[in-house]
């Protein structure tokens, strides 16, 4: 009885790595897609578009470090990631901003059920700050944030060339 306890103990701890890696990998996205952001967004919204970026390079910093206290290497950043669209202006920007926190918020729900305890609280506060996030760019908000992304798309990936949680 106590070797499939540790089993199972193991088990989700592994599935906690894996969606925590998943979770790195968007953020890593998502710190790069702020940066073709604010390279397009106008003035009256350049604010928001430096604080989006600063609080998905936190939360990146801080996954890197829940990697490492599960027993991971952290993931590295790609060099560059496909968008998911042409951004030649700010209202594209704004578009691609508020899919950028679809995508973050979608890995969120994912680390949020892998998880348990501290980890658990820590992944739903970044999903209800991606939701936030992304409400205000898009101008509303969806029922269940992170979830409608993933009935979309059955696999997500985060590779450098796009997919569901890559930019």
């Amino acid at each position: 009885m106590a070797s499939r306890a540790g089993r199972s103990a193991v088990g989700e701890r592994a599935a906690a790595l894996r969606a925590a890696q998943a979770a790195l990998a968007a953020e890593h996205a998502a710190v790069y897609g702020y940066g073709v952001v604010g390279g397009r967004i106008g003035d009256d919204r350049l604010a928001e578009a430096r604080e989006g970026y600063a609080a998905h390079r936190a939360r990146r910093d801080d996954l890197a470090r829940t990697v490492r206290d599960l027993g991971g290497s952290p993931e590295a950043a790609a060099p560059a990631y496909a968008l998911p669209f042409a951004v030649p202006d700010a209202p594209a920007a704004v578009r691609l901003a508020a899919e950028l926190e679809n995508r973050v918020a979608a890995v969120y729900a994912d680390l949020v059920r892998a998880s348990t305890a501290s980890l658990r609280r820590q992944a739903a506060g970044a999903l209800r700050e991606a939701a936030v996030r992304a409400v205000r760019w898009r101008g509303g908000g969806v029922a269940f944030p992170g979830l409608t992304e993933r009935a979309a798309s059955a696999t997500p990936s985060a590779s450098p060339g796009g997919g569901a949680d890559g930019v």
